[in-house]
């Protein structure tokens, strides 16, 4: 017995001590060759020192997260056209006169925005829409530096990009942990407004959530009236303790101004979006492959429902997984996983979020009578930029 318990025991010590050999000598053989992207976080609980205590001065606030906010300038070319496709004089003008062979020459166009490095690795977040089709990329460090950028990844469905520069010893971003902003939040805007240079803004949040507004496909904007224009496009919403909540993305202006409606994309969809963009090229996102029309009173009373709930299936992509499932249009969508839908936004994000592969069970109502189907969620196909 004592010799069979001997035989049993040396193969267990024999693995444990080659086990520890290999983490000890070799841990990269077993650990992934990628090296992780490092994004500092802060606590939610605001550190002792006097950092942004209040409405004297936010000097130290600025002083923190400032560095980090970039200057973004793009270069791109008008395609060539043949010469008499502009009538218009002023067109001409602007596109250049044709040549001989009644083409003309493509000319340069500039355009700037803001950018916010948000790792010691060089990697910068800025809005899709500063960088789309853009022949080169050009980055103005806080510190007088400059770098031509590499675009890593974009998700024109949010609006947002990952760049990456060579350079050492980046000024990087703090981001502030998961938790709700509040309305009436002191904020700050940094970006690089019509080319004036770094500039600073202050205002306070005047709503969270906002969606359905035509901007973005996936949208759940930090509104603020801290003053946001042209050129702040891609730049920093900050706290009152310079740690970044929210990337400024848009304005609504009659003007082409501010005029104190802004919008930030939060920084918890901006940290999955870099995430998805640097491990994968892009956002991996749950698709059903459904068009839908929002349910109204009207419309309600149409289909024989007394409340105004639910989405209706105005159209189905042929062989997605709605179509594989069975669904027809004119079906109301009124449930996912037995949790009613009471809005569409809120129904395409958690759609969106699924892993693809996952089986959700839906609720429909069709023809008055309540049915259930089982469908496979797949894989959002890429969107183009706009």
């Amino acid at each position: 017995m004592r010799k069979l318990t001997t035989l049993l025991l040396w193969p267990i010590a024999a693995g444990i001590l080659v086990a520890f050999v290999m983490l000890t000598f070799f841990p990269q053989g077993i650990s992934p060759s990628l090296a992780p992207v490092e994004i500092h976080q802060v606590s939610p609980t605001p550190p002792t020192s006097n950092l942004g205590v209040g409405p004297v001065s936010y000097a130290d606030a600025v002083a923190k997260a400032a560095p980090a906010v970039v200057n973004i300038y793009t270069r791109s070319r008008a395609p060539q056209n043949s010469g008499d496709q502009f009538e218009d004089p002023a067109l001409r003008e602007y596109y250049g006169q044709p040549d001989a062979n009644g083409r003309t020459q493509r000319q340069v166009i500039s355009s700037l925005g803001s950018g916010v490095i948000i790792s010691p690795q060089g990697y910068i977040v800025t809005n899709n829409h500063v960088i789309t089709d853009a022949e080169s990329i050009l980055v103005a460090l806080h510190d007088g530096r400059e770098a031509e950028a590499k675009v890593i990844g974009t998700d024109p469905e949010t609006d947002l990009a990952v760049l990456k520069i060579e350079l050492k010893e980046l000024a990087v971003i703090d981001l502030a942990v998961s938790q709700p902003q509040q309305v009436g939040d002191v904020v700050l805007a940094i970006g690089n407004p019509f080319g004036v240079g770094q500039t600073v803004t202050m205002g306070i949040i005047s709503a969270t959530g906002r969606n359905q507004l035509g901007i973005n496909t996936y949208e759940n904007f930090i509104q603020t009236d801290a003053a946001i224009n042209p050129g702040n496009s891609g730049g920093a919403l900050v706290n009152a303790m310079g740690n970044m909540i929210g990337i400024n993305t848009a304005i609504f202006s009659r003007s082409g101004g501010s005029q104190g409606i802004g919008f930030a994309i939060p920084v918890d969809l901006v940290r999955s979006v870099l995430k998805g963009i640097i491990e994968n090229g892009r956002v991996v996102r749950g698709w059903l492959g459904i068009e839908i029309q929002q349910m109204t009173p009207a419309l309600a009373e149409s289909f024989g429902t007394e409340e105004a709930w639910g989405l209706i299936i105005a159209g189905i992509f042929r062989d997605s997984p709605a179509h594989q499932a069975g669904m027809q249009p004119g079906d109301v969508l009124i449930s996912i996983d037995g949790q009613p839908i009471r809005s569409g936004q809120a129904a395409m994000n958690q759609i969106a979020v699924t892993k693809p592969g996952t089986m959700l069970k839906l609720g429909l109502l069709r023809n008055g009578e309540l049915i259930n189907v089982e469908a496979t969620i797949g894989n959002r196909p890429p969107t183009r930029a706009r």
